[in-house]
Parts: C-alpha cells; structure tokens; sequence
C-alpha cells in the first residue's frame, strides 16, 4: 500500500495560497493605480511647480532648522 505524501500536498496548498495572494496583491495595485490616475491629489501642482525652473538658478536653498523639544519642563 502506498504511503500519502503530506509534504506534497502541504506545498501544494502553500503554492496556491501564495498564488491567490499574489492575485489579490495585483488586483489592489490596479485599483490604486486607476484611483490615482483619475484622481490627480494636490501634490502634484506642487510637484510641477517645484519643477519649473526659477529665474535666479544661482541661490542656495536654504538651510533647515530642526528645533529639540524639551519634555522637561
């Protein structure tokens, strides 16, 4: 009599849970990709704008100030 292989039904079951994930995954990205592309968000005005070049292209940006809170008090 032969003995069942549970090692390879086990992968069997693994691969095609992993299978429908990655369809699901694909499913979502396409969603967000279609959602995105309908719906332009306010950052890319932003984004453009950064874009366009400026008149003075010598000017350094300027520096960052990062301020410590003090919990302290």
């Amino acid at each position: 009599m032969a003995k069942p292989n549970y090692g390879f039904e086990k992968r069997q079951r693994e691969l095609a849970k992993k299978k429908k994930q990655d369809e699901k995954d694909a499913r979502k990205r396409e969603a967000r990709a279609a959602a995105t592309a309908q719906t332009p968000g306010p950052a890319e005005p932003a984004e453009s704008a950064a874009r366009a070049p400026d008149d003075d292209t010598t000017a350094e940006p300027a520096p960052r100030i990062h301020l410590r809170s003090h919990s302290s008090e």
